[in-house]
């Protein structure tokens, strides 16, 4: 203030400039203020909309809205469809306007903030069956309880002259109440299976918006899937008692009606909905994953079948969110479709496979990203994801993760790893090799772990391997001068046998520089769980450098896609505008020179033409989007391959790097004591926001969790705030 007053008057030229300065870092805020706020107001208004449905006001008004639409092109379809499906892609574009003008790099101002509560890192739960659950996730959790239980109230009163008649002798028949409750049900099932797929669009651009990584949605995904299927089966169960006590069971379910619902395909649809419910559930899922994973596949006759149960205009209703997974799918495969070269491979004596493979300069991701990587040799069908190891900084044209040897396909992963010394080099062409593909990255859209300027890192066993990457990431990050806020970091590492702690030779193998704990102070604390004193060998974490093979793995590949919608933002939001645009365009074809003319009045018919128009806007027309794409970004790839890495390698072996080992200490016997860790911690930080991520097994999630919240209960005003965040695959 003192130098600006010291300055001499300002030219009125230069007024004008500083004035103009001060507009232009207005409007901006206000631009990004007004988008934000508009998204929200469309989001509330569809929300209110669903939840007040079964009131007489918003009958009405949805009455009237149909009589003002269905004399267009689109009929009574487009009047659904622009009323339950147009909010969600309306803000699915606006969100690509918003991330486009708006990058999200503010984690510095964030972190000015004063320590305070924040609903999605406090833990309200932190065990039963939802798991851990955040006081935001608990809210969303007791509005859709709530609106499951305001529905069924309202239909209750809608009906209840007809419940009266059945309580007392009457002409009422029995079957008529079972088949409204049960078509009341059905479409509080449709209002859920809105929401159903938007959790598992991995690169979907609302959870983008929302900064939610697919891992996390999955949860949502699970939940909202037993309470659509529960509506469901009650749905149908309700309709085969009215056909039984009727007599009719048999013909009701067999009858394939053009006019109305048709029946059969409305069975068929449940019962795949039944086999992905089923093999779901936690034990199945845990115990036999590939039935789960083969099973669930039946999405596509669900979805199908269900479009031929109700129709084209009641499908519309959920169309929303299924394009956008539709969208996300193709996507998806257009990616993997490609094979990616492994850079080198290695087996560490712990039992982790660690690989290394080629990506281009441009493609970017956060530290506490994760893969999912096909191997050809061992499955065509298997999908499995791996958190990455490397940070973004690390190189630029090369990507690392850790595999831990757990089940079969692993251990079959290892055994071709393993196996490649002990070919003769001359007989090259019968050396093992591994054909990979590989989806993603994905992750959160903010690298929040640079939000805290103290920072524990709870691992479990491999759940080590994404923190390898924040540690890079943040030292490199310091040793180039670029924003970085972590100041402080714990490591809590908490490992079965001793010979687990040599996997910190990974991090020694990407050659910090020392010169990043001038201003971070790490520590790393491991506890062996399963071996009561330290073994007689020594030097663990140092000879498992010498003990790991390392060779060339690959067909001939090429690196990694960017094709994901974490990618390139304009070329994805040119995606899914001419998709979208061209889904409407298609079916008002449709409608115009086939449906009206030939008088179709079929709805199954209508709803499989809806289907059919809704994946050929995406293959055809976004399809063409993603060649122009693919060959953008070959085109704008850097012709070098790893030269730039060599040359990087180079230049930090030249310089004093860090040893992790030196900073290790180690604990035989005993877990990790979160409360004594915890505690100190706060003694000594003061009043300050700490953020605690978690990687391990849903036990070590839960208690960090109740530490968390028993922290932040008791704590006084001079005491930090724990911020609880999870990174694991309970998929």
């Amino acid at each position: 203030m003192a130098e600006l007053l010291a300055r001499e008057p300002l030219l009125p030229k230069e007024k004008l400039s500083h004035g103009s300065g001060k507009t232009t870092s207005f409007l901006p805020s206000l631009a990004r203020l007004g988008l934000k706020s508009l998204m929200w107001a469309i989001f509330l208004v569809w929300v209110a909309a669903i939840f007040f449905f079964p009131t007489e006001l918003v009958k009405s008004l949805f009455s009237r809205w149909t009589k003002l639409t269905e004399q267009t092109v689109f009929g009574i379809t487009g009047s659904f469809f622009l009323g339950f499906s147009g909010p969600i892609l309306v803000i699915a574009l606006l969100a690509f306007v918003y991330i486009i003008a708006f990058p999200r790099d503010d984690f510095k101002k964030k972190s000015a903030r004063l320590p305070r509560f924040r609903l999605w890192t406090f833990p309200v739960i932190v065990d039963g069956p939802f798991g851990v659950v955040s006081a935001a996730e608990f809210i969303g959790i007791v509005l859709f309880s709530a609106y499951v239980l305001w529905t069924i109230i309202a239909y209750t009163m809608e009906n209840r002259s007809l419940i009266s008649k059945l309580l007392f002798p009457s002409n009422i028949k029995l079957y008529l109440f079972l088949e409204l409750t049960g078509l009341r049900l059905g479409l509080i099932g449709l209002f859920c299976l809105a929401f159903l797929f938007l959790p598992v669009a991995r690169g979907s651009i609302l959870l983008r918006l929302i900064d939610i990584p697919f891992e996390h949605a999955t949860r949502y995904h699970v939940w909202l899937g037993h309470l659509t299927m529960a509506m469901f089966t009650l749905h149908g169960l309700f309709y085969v008692i009215s056909w039984a006590l009727q007599g009719r069971l048999l013909h009701e379910i067999l009858e394939w009606k053009d006019i109305g619902i048709a029946n059969l395909p409305g069975v068929i649809s449940l019962a795949a909905g039944l086999l992905m419910w089923v093999t779901s559930l936690h034990p199945v899922r845990k115990n036999y994953f590939e039935l789960f994973f083969y099973t669930h596949q039946l999405y596509v006759i669900f979805v199908v079948f269900l479009a031929l149960h109700v129709g084209d205009f009641v499908f519309s209703i959920v169309a929303g969110a299924i394009f956008l997974f539709v969208l996300d799918r193709f996507l998806r495969f257009c990616q993997s479709r490609t094979t990616v070269n492994i850079l080198s491979a290695a087996c560490h004596p712990c039992g982790t496979v660690e690989l290394v493979l080629s990506k281009p300069a441009n493609l970017r991701y956060n530290a506490l990203s994760f893969v999912f990587l096909q191997v050809r040799e061992l499955s065509w069908l298997q999908w499995h994801p791996f958190s990455v190891s490397s940070s973004p900084m690390d190189g630029k044209h090369h990507l690392s993760i850790l595999i831990k040897v757990l089940g079969e396909w692993t251990g079959r992963l290892r055994d071709i790893i393993s196996k490649v010394p002990e070919q003769p080099q001359i007989s090259i062409p019968s050396q093992p090799k591994i054909t990979a593909s590989v989806e993603g990255p994905y992750g959160h859209e903010v690298p929040y772990h640079l939000m805290y300027e103290n920072l524990i890192l709870v691992a479990g066993g491999i759940g080590i391997s994404p923190f390898f990457a924040i540690i890079s990431d943040i030292c490199r990050r310091i040793n180039e001068g670029k924003p970085c806020l972590p100041k402080n970091v714990l490591i809590i590492w908490a490992v079965k046998k001793s010979k687990e702690l040599s996997l910190l030779s990974v991090l020694n193998d990407q050659a910090i520089s020392s010169s990043c704990f001038n201003s971070l102070q790490l520590d790393i604390l491991a506890c062996v769980t399963q071996e009561s004193e330290a073994p007689l060998e020594e030097g663990i974490i140092n000879a498992d450098e010498n003990s790991k093979s390392s060779s060339l793995l690959t067909t001939s590949g090429s690196r990694m896609s960017c094709l994901v919608g974490t990618g390139n933002n304009i070329w994805s939001g040119i995606y899914f505008a001419v998709s979208t645009f061209g889904f409407v365009l298609l079916y008002g074809l449709v409608e115009a020179y086939y449906i009206v003319p030939s008088a179709i009045s079929a709805w199954w018919y209508r709803g499989l033409l809806f289907t059919i128009c809704m994946v050929a806007s995406v293959v055809i027309l976004g399809g063409s989007v993603v060649f122009f794409w693919h060959l953008w970004e070959k085109h704008s790839s850097s012709a070098r391959s790893t030269e730039d890495d060599e040359k990087e390698r180079t230049l930090r072996n030249e310089t004093t790097t860090a040893n992790f080992a030196s900073m290790l200490t180690t604990q035989y016997g005993r877990r990790p004591d979160f409360h004594d860790l915890f505690g100190s911690f706060a003694k000594t930080k003061g009043s300050v926001d700490v953020g605690v991520i978690v990687c391990g097994p849903p036990g070590l999630q839960t208690s960090v969790a109740k530490e968390c919240r028993s922290q932040n209960i008791r704590g006084s005003w001079n005491q930090p705030v724990f911020h609880f965040n999870s990174h694991s695959f309970d998929l």
